[in-house]
């Protein structure tokens, strides 16, 4: 059996590959049954010591869309507050810089938007603050006094949300960006102060009729990431 035959019978590697994250949502509701079966089958994954380290928010309904505009309000008053922690290195190198500027350039130009056009942009970026039009945001949090292993291990249980929600017929994209606006999202969802934003998940189902869900981001081939040590 040939790999492609593989990727396309095989159920479980078919929703890997498939899985993609979508930026524009239908307003159509998500039951709240089908958010609770993915959750209760993600964090079956994996940590150090079973310590389980996730700790999930839900929000939808007018909580989302009091956060969603609180948030959009602060970006678009160019309000900045302190990150929960630092995505990307200083300065990155390459070939991850290429990578970054091509995913950018790969998402804006299939939007149309050409370089140097700000507004444009930032019309675009503000989307994250709306989830994307999602009805359903999970923002998945940790423990302050975590270490590396349990972010790692919080990965995992991400990965199996995208997953699980792909694997229902609903779609996701997981957003960084929403851990820039730490007291705002704590405000609206209230949580202990010793816990932080990893990110926050749209949840939804595809608008398969807008242009920025057509986007896909390219993957660098196996030999590119891996080095086999292997007996033959």
């Amino acid at each position: 059996m040939n790999k492609m035959t593989e990727l396309e019978l095989n159920p479980v590697l078919k929703t890997m590959v498939e899985r993609k994250s979508v930026r524009q949502f239908l307003a159509d509701p998500v039951s709240q049954d089908d958010i609770k079966t993915i959750l209760k089958a993600a964090s079956s994954a994996p940590s150090g010591s079973n310590i389980q380290p996730w700790h999930v928010q839900v929000v939808s309904g007018a909580k989302r869309e009091a956060l969603a505009a609180d948030m959009m309000q602060a970006f678009n008053n160019k309000h900045r507050e302190e990150a929960e922690y630092k995505y990307y290195p200083r300065r990155l190198s390459e070939p991850y810089l290429t990578h970054r500027r091509e995913n950018g350039w790969g998402l804006y130009g299939t939007l149309g938007i050409q370089k140097g056009d700000l507004a444009a942009m930032k019309a675009q970026q503000v989307q994250n603050f709306n989830f994307f039009g999602a009805p359903v945001a999970l923002f998945i949090l940790i423990d302050k006094e975590m270490e590396l292993g349990s972010w790692i291990d919080t990965g995992t249980f991400i990965q199996n949300i995208l997953l699980a929600a792909e694997s229902l017929g609903l779609s996701t994209c997981p957003q960084g960006a929403l851990m820039h606006y730490p007291s705002i999202v704590r405000k609206h969802l209230n949580y202990p102060e010793n816990l932080k934003i990893v990110c926050a998940i749209s949840i939804g189902y595809e608008d398969k009729n807008h242009i920025v869900n057509t986007f896909r981001t390219p993957r660098i081939e196996l030999d590119e990431f891996t080095t086999f040590h292997w007996d033959e």
